[in-house]
């Protein structure tokens, strides 16, 4: 459905199928900007190439019990504030009540503390947001710092926080300090010593934060930037396709380049709008992990984890034949330059065609919907690898924090000087015991953190060959992986032990190769030996989309005196991800050899498919 706007503007909007997330409303938009523009972009510029990624909209104020909750708490705070400073005036106004003492302090000092404790959150926030204020107008590198300084909004205020508590404190104790008794004196100390400590327990609070989302922010950059972009422009070009062609065919007008072009969503849930994403393709297609900011690869991967991919082999041939010419039965180069520029076609070329990209000048349909099938398997395998990545991190920041806790507590003991050396020597013995009792576990823990995030063999989805056995990842957890035998058994596998095998990865591998053994009669003549090679040679040249036209047909000795052995090395257009499809491509090789034999008047003694890569045959897998 095509919308036009302001301004020249064009949305195609494209509903979207039903989705797990709750949100019950969720479409897809393409946005056309018809405003013909020769800018080119600049790569150097950080801040320009890394504004992909904005919202347009701002989500709508909170309902329900949680609002209410809201106005209460802030109520009650608003009205402590207000007593307390009518009972400071009073105090100052009323003679009788200003010469009242509560242990060690006046009751206007009682006042002025309590006041920095509720009022000290208030400025606190003021501070951070001017420092956010700051940073968002004038700092240069405000896209690759915004992420962090929103992360550590919370641990910078509670810091300064309790420094304006800790400064109130020393302020009155100063005034008062030289009346007390040693008692109070002792216990004035204790106070003091607490939150001091309380403030460099703060402040640590706010490094291990940062430490911990630099890390986290990494993990996701070198793990699946390029994974996004290519998604994101598979995506790109399949909404691209599925709308109404731009342009009458010509790249440029008066030397213009087409439209940019920009893709958006938006979800809605009971009256909460969230912000709207829109992405710049042409933006995304020139950033690279080291010029992305953090906060843009956030935004990429909640836009794709929590899209739907309304795309399957129904709608790509649906879009097969609104694009080809009525009666064609292939996409020409003209027909995609009716929607997309010449740059783009040629990216559209080398996604489909793969390697012989450069010499295919059309699409067939079934290449097309194998390609959109590989596209949706794509997007399904990396929203997979997304949740269970996401998941692993909370993990981990769990078991990070809880070791954080006992050593700023053990920090805290010690600058209160709580912690005399009795504690100290029976903390170190407990300490000493837990690492003999639980030091193998850590070791594990550790080898499996260290496998997770820094090896990561392999994604969810992912055929592997883990001890000689092909299985599928289902499921990556911080301390164990889940895989599935081609029969549908469960096998769960500490990572610390994955992270000493050897393990095959199929989803990572190239184009992969397969091999048909073949043991032909001795008394086959030379030339129809010729012959069959001919005759296989123009059946793969004849499936592009299928074989790589360079193989092999090798005699690999005579055997029993009566058997020629050979055998056909072949190489698919893809890798056994996909092992049914394999399968199916072996099988009517197989075939095909079978039907060459008998027109050829070829005896056949032996023929069957071999794998290079596990030593099966190909149906005994899945």
């Amino acid at each position: 459905m095509e919308k036009q706007l302001d301004g020249g503007e064009a949305i195609v909007e494209i509903p979207c199928g039903e989705h797990k997330s709750n949100y019950s409303d969720e479409y897809r938009k393409i946005e056309v900007n018809n405003r013909l523009t020769s800018q080119q972009v600049d790569v150097e510029d950080d801040d320009d190439v890394d504004d992909i990624y904005r919202k347009e909209a701002t989500k709508a104020k909170p309902t329900g019990k949680l609002c209410k909750k809201i106005k209460l708490l802030f109520s009650v705070k608003y009205i402590s504030i207000f007593s307390i400073t009518i009972v400071l005036i009073l105090i100052k106004t009323i003679d009788k009540l200003e010469n009242i003492d509560i242990w060690i302090f006046e009751l206007w000092e009682w006042c002025v503390l309590i006041l920095a404790i509720l009022c000290g959150r208030f400025l606190s926030t003021w501070c951070i947001n001017a420092i956010l204020l700051l940073i968002e107008t004038q700092f240069l590198l405000k896209k690759k710092v915004m992420y962090y300084v929103h992360s550590l909004r919370k641990s910078v205020g509670v810091f300064i926080w309790f420094g304006l508590i800790l400064l109130t404190w020393g302020l009155l104790i100063n005034r008062g300090v030289g009346k007390l008794r040693n008692k109070s004196k002792l216990i004035v100390k204790y106070i003091t010593r607490g939150l001091a400590a309380t403030l460099v327990v703060a402040g640590l609070w706010i490094l291990r934060t940062l430490l911990v989302k630099i890390i986290n922010s990494s993990i996701y950059v070198s793990r699946y930037f390029y994974r996004i972009q290519y998604d994101l422009f598979n995506y790109y070009i399949l909404l691209i396709l599925s709308g109404p062609p731009l342009m009458g065919g010509s790249e440029s007008i008066n030397g213009c380049n087409l439209p940019s072009t920009r893709f958006s969503s938006t979800k809605e849930e009971e009256g909460e709008q969230e912000a709207e994403m829109v992405i710049d393709m042409l933006e995304l297609q020139n950033l690279d992990p080291n010029n992305i900011s953090v906060w843009t690869m956030m935004g990429l991967i909640k836009a794709v984890k929590d899209s739907d991919f309304p795309f399957d082999a129904n709608s790509g041939h649906a879009i097969f034949m609104d694009v080809a010419k009525p009666g064609h039965e292939y996409i020409t180069e003209d027909d995609l330059l009716r929607f997309m520029k010449k740059d783009e076609v040629k990216q559209v070329l080398a996604r489909i065609g793969g390697e012989s990209s450069e010499t295919i000048t059309s699409i067939t349909n079934r290449s097309f919907i194998n390609w959109v099938e590989n596209v949706a398997e794509h997007h399904k395998g990396l929203v997979l690898s997304i949740t269970d990545t996401k998941f692993a991190i909370k993990r981990l920041n769990k078991f990070v924090t809880g070791i954080t806790v006992v050593v700023l507590i053990i920090i805290w003991l010690i600058i209160t000087k709580i912690a005399t050396t009795e504690v100290l020597l029976f903390i170190s013995s407990q300490f000493l015991l837990a690492i003999f009792t639980f030091g193998a576990s850590a070791k594990s823990t550790l080898e499996a953190i260290i496998f997770v995030f820094v090896k990561y063999p392999f994604d969810v989805g992912d055929r592997c060959i883990v001890d000689g056995v092909q299985v599928v990842v289902e499921e990556v957890n911080l301390l164990t992986t889940v895989f599935l035998k081609y029969d549908y058994e469960k096998i769960i596998y500490p990572n610390s032990e994955l992270a000493s095998k050897a393990i095959s990865n199929f989803n990572r591998s190239p184009d992969m190769s397969d091999c048909v053994d073949f043991d032909l009669d001795v008394s086959t003549a030379k030339e129809t030996i010729s012959v069959l090679k001919a005759k296989i040679k123009g059946y793969i040249d004849r499936k592009p989309e299928f074989w790589h036209p360079e193989h092999t047909v090798r005699v690999k000795g005579i055997q029993d005196v009566n058997k020629i052995k050979m055998s056909l090395y072949v190489t698919h257009t893809i890798n056994f991800q996909n092992y049914e499809k394999r399968n199916n491509r072996i099988s009517n090789l197989v075939a095909k050899l079978k039907n060459l034999f008998e027109e050829l008047g070829i005896k056949c003694h032996y023929l069957s498919p071999r794998s290079l890569y596990d030593g099966t045959l190909a149906d005994e897998n899945i």
